[in-house]
């Protein structure tokens, strides 16, 4: 027995079977390659869910949160630290916002996201109490609580975790006269994916969020962007939100916020937002620790100072480009936005996790998500080259 196979039945037998992985035990990651505990490599082409936007084990990050640990790594909010601050300056300047709250995961921060919306609903817009409403979109993925599964649409998030939380509308993604239609004097945020990622890439109409934007203007309703798998660089712009020229009151960002090394998250928004949150009402231990902080503002450095967001821009035409040239009886439907991509197959293909496999066989590695789709996204330190490679091996597996 392989030592991949002796680790894989070892998980199987001590561990939850709450995921269903491709079958690649990995031991070592850097720049857009792993490699599995036989010393095969393989291409990351999901870059785990866009975590890693900086390229495994990015030396930067590495070296600071190595310096880091040797000097402290928790206090817990009850003391200061000398991270917190700059990267929350850092994080604002960045970004455009007023505010920056840090959390652990990208759940926490939508979590953070749904306090501040209910309490500047009672506090500001003079909502009764207990009567704030958000709405969210069908096909949404904003984390795993409770509270968040409750508002999915896809079984496999809320299957079995009944009741679930009130004060949620959930209508259909793009429609604007459906989100029109769900407005009432008691809406109180517009919670939203610029793009809906584990969705399978789904990007909206244009004008969606212009709209949203104009609606949540009309009738005093806050716009809160979920960027926590479309931000920091994937789409070609710092934030998704971007590329129509609006500004959210609020947006949730992790994942790349640590470059993969360390769970860090943040909701960011205006000074009004955010200064519903008094001392006492909201916090976690770890947020804001400053080994979290220090990795965070070296993965920032990084995608700033090495141009990561302006190359995802420019690979992106060419990824497009690319992946539309590709001819196949399989392919059904192809949505590119930045280095993101997700290809529909036709249901006769069989589904798509076996053409990942086919993929995995060929030394690159991708995702399958809602049976059909298989998801594409690279670490952004890809090359023209690589991704030629990684297109022609898609092609490969796709000529039917």
């Amino acid at each position: 027995m392989s030592l991949s196979q002796t680790l894989i039945e070892q998980e199987n037998r001590f561990g939850a079977h709450n995921y269903h992985p491709l079958d690649v035990v990995a031991t070592k990651g850097e720049g857009i390659w792993l490699e599995d505990v036989e010393g095969r490599r393989f291409m990351d082409f999901l870059s785990a869910y866009s975590a890693v936007n900086q390229g495994h084990n990015h030396p930067r990050i590495a070296a600071a949160m190595m310096a880091q640990c040797q000097r402290l790594a928790l206090t817990s909010r009850a003391f200061r630290n000398d991270q917190f601050p700059p990267l929350l300056e850092k994080l604002c300047r960045l970004t455009g916002f007023d505010k920056a709250l840090l959390m652990n995961s990208g759940a926490e921060a939508v979590e953070t996201a749904i306090k501040a919306s209910r309490k500047w609903a009672y506090d500001r817009k003079g909502i009764e109490y207990g009567k704030a409403e958000i709405i969210a979109f069908e096909g949404n993925f904003h984390g795993r609580t409770t509270t968040i599964v409750g508002f999915s649409t896809d079984p496999d998030s809320y299957q079995g975790f009944a009741p679930v939380t009130p004060g949620f509308k959930v209508v259909a993604y793009g429609d604007l006269a459906a989100v029109a239609a769900a407005i009432t004097p008691n809406t109180a945020s517009i919670l939203v994916e610029p793009v809906q990622g584990e969705g399978g890439v789904i990007i909206p109409p244009k004008g969606f969020l212009k709209g949203l934007r104009e609606l949540c203007d009309a009738h005093k309703i806050l716009l809160i962007a979920d960027e926590i798998q479309s931000g920091l660089g994937r789409t070609g712009k710092l934030f998704a939100f971007e590329h129509e020229g609006i500004r959210p009151d609020g947006v949730t960002i992790g994942k790349a916020l640590s470059g993969g090394f360390y769970p860090v998250s943040a909701f960011l928004a205006t000074e009004d937002l955010m200064s519903v949150f008094t001392p006492g009402i909201h916090g976690s231990t770890y947020g804001g620790n400053p080994l979290a902080c220090a990795v965070a503002s070296a993965a920032l450095d990084v995608l700033v100072e090495e141009k990561l967001v302006e190359r995802t821009a420019e690979l992106g035409v060419h990824l497009e480009a690319r992946l539309r040239a590709i001819k196949s009886p399989l392919v059904k439907a192809i949505r590119v936005t930045g280095l993101w991509a997700g290809i529909d197959l036709d249901p006769t293909a069989g589904g798509a996790r076996k053409y990942c496999y086919a993929l995995k066989d060929r030394g690159m590695l991708c995702k399958d998500t809602h049976t059909h789709t298989i998801r594409l996204a690279p670490p952004l330190v890809i090359t023209k080259a690589e991704l030629d490679w990684a297109v022609d091996q898609l092609e490969a597996v796709l000529a039917g």
